[in-house]
């Protein structure tokens, strides 16, 4: 109902991944619909460093009352006591050549978490801040993505404050309310590798210890420590007076990341107008370019048909010429076997020619061909009675007959058609 999710196997997966810790499973799937990686996303490759050594530092130390030593007592164990921290801290460093710390290994980050936030709600109870469920790194860099305070909690579990501390200041409603609406809370046990690390880099000096970092002049910087067993109400002023005192900073990032943000936008919309205006230049030269080619094409097939149409009466040429010269001579006017035929061009213009009775009406249709003044496709024609001679082998006559088969008489007139239209 919380986060939408319509799958119960979504539902119970998303649990499983936070301990069945409800309340944390909804921030982190509300944190992934806001755009926010989850916590379990692998960490980043270059995890942030943070300015550890800013001299302007607030550092705020609750001192744990000393009951009144007796000093004879005092000086007699002095020597005991430099002897034995001594000794111990000559072991411990040998110690290191010897076996290495396991805690200096961090093999899975995310399951320290995981499971110091289920030890410390099996000590202390689900009533506490909420947790960030994921690693010291990807604390910082969502801190720094939201422009948000981080406060870093390092569980000291051997430490005799470490219990009053959780229950009474931790756990407390007052601190729990600006805690979850002020900053983004993050905490682990330092027995714990991830823990152990994030002790190395800050440097604790007693326990509960407690840090308070944020984006300070574009660097990640610790902007207060709080060392010691400190009580609720004071906890609340102490961090209060650290946020005050440094929101002015994050204001100002806020402000700078606007204008870069604008400034990215502008610079965003005047390359797309630019890569518009390219389009537009590369469109038209892309039409000048066809348009060039198309010209170059029709040009290049009008010549083409030129080209053609020169072959083309060449040849028409050329045979007209072949056929003129196997045309048979002309006969004799007075052969009696010879026919006189006045042909009727369609140009209106009349040509004559004797012929032998005997020669095929091929011969009377090669003349023809040969002739300048013919058209390139024709067909001659008799009038009385009026019909087309098969002057050109067809299927009905496959040998074209002979002028006295044709019935031509010995003086003919006969009509010359253009089909070269059609």
């Amino acid at each position: 109902d919380l986060t939408g999710i319509e799958s119960m196997d979504q539902c119970r997966h998303t649990l499983e991944q936070h301990n069945w810790n409800i309340e944390a499973a909804v921030q982190d799937r509300l944190n992934e619909q806001e755009g926010v990686p989850s916590v379990f996303n692998p960490p980043p490759l270059r995890p942030l460093q943070v300015n550890t050594a800013d001299h302007r530092i607030y550092s705020y130390v609750v001192s744990r009352p000393q009951p009144r030593a007796r000093w004879g007592y005092y000086f007699i164990m002095l020597p005991f006591r430099f002897t034995y921290y001594t000794l111990l801290d000559i072991f411990r460093f040998a110690l290191r050549f010897i076996r290495p710390d396991p805690r200096s290994r961090v093999t899975d980050p995310v399951g320290d978490i995981i499971s110091f936030i289920h030890m410390f709600e099996e000590k202390y109870g689900r009533i506490h801040p909420v947790f960030y469920q994921g690693t010291y790194s990807q604390a910082l860099n969502d801190a720094k993505r939201e422009l948000r305070f981080l406060l870093v909690y390092l569980h000291g579990d051997d430490h005799q404050d470490t219990d009053e501390f959780c229950r009474n200041t931790l756990c407390a409603p007052e601190v729990i309310t600006l805690i979850n609406t002020r900053m983004l809370f993050w905490a682990c046990s330092t027995n714990k590798p991830e823990g152990y690390r994030v002790s190395q880099a800050l440097r604790e000096n007693t326990y509960p210890f407690l840090a308070v970092i944020m984006l300070k002049d574009r660097r990640m910087t610790v902007v207060g420590r709080l060392e010691g067993l400190i009580q609720p109400d004071d906890l609340i002023n102490q961090l209060m007076f650290i946020m005050d005192a440094n929101q002015t900073y994050l204001v100002s990032e806020r402000l700078e990341r606007e204008e870069r943000n604008q400034t990215q936008v502008l610079r965003q919309q005047q390359d797309e107008a630019y890569l518009a205006s390219l389009r537009a230049d590369q469109e038209k030269e892309r039409k000048k370019k066809e348009e060039r080619e198309r010209k170059k094409k029709k040009e290049e097939e009008v010549q083409q048909q030129k080209l053609a149409e020169e072959r083309r009466r060449q040849t028409l040429q050329e045979e007209k010429e072949r056929r003129l010269e196997c045309l048979p001579p002309e006969p004799h006017p007075d052969d009696p076997e010879s026919v006189k035929i006045i042909f009727k061009l369609p140009n209106d213009s009349r040509v004559e020619r004797r012929f032998h009775f005997t020669q095929s009406l091929t011969v009377i249709h090669d003349f023809l061909f040969s002739l300048k003044e013919s058209p390139e496709k024709f067909q001659i024609e008799a009038n009385f009675p009026r019909r087309v001679l098969p002057c050109l082998p067809t299927e009905e006559w496959p040998n074209p007959p002979t002028l006295q088969e044709a019935g031509l008489s010995h003086t003919e007139v006969l009509f010359v058609q253009d089909l070269t239209d059609d």
